[in-house]
């Protein structure tokens, strides 16, 4: 399981554009993303780096991993 903090998501719309995004890596199951604490969960076995990447991507700033 991954978990990454995730900063500037303010919104239902950050929400599901971060669960999409790193939803689309390969090996990505189960994405939760809790907006009120900026916690986003990956699960299964995906690349660290491809799901940052995608998530910043979307405009969205991400520490850890």
């Amino acid at each position: 399981m991954l978990q990454l903090n995730v900063s500037g998501m303010t919104c239902g719309h950050c929400v599901s554009a971060v669960k999409r995004a790193a939803g689309e890596i390969a090996g990505a199951t189960d994405v939760k993303v809790d907006l009120g604490h900026g916690l986003v969960t990956v699960g299964g076995n995906p690349d660290p780096a491809a799901v940052r990447a995608a998530i910043e991507a979307e405009g969205y700033q991400v520490q850890g991993a």
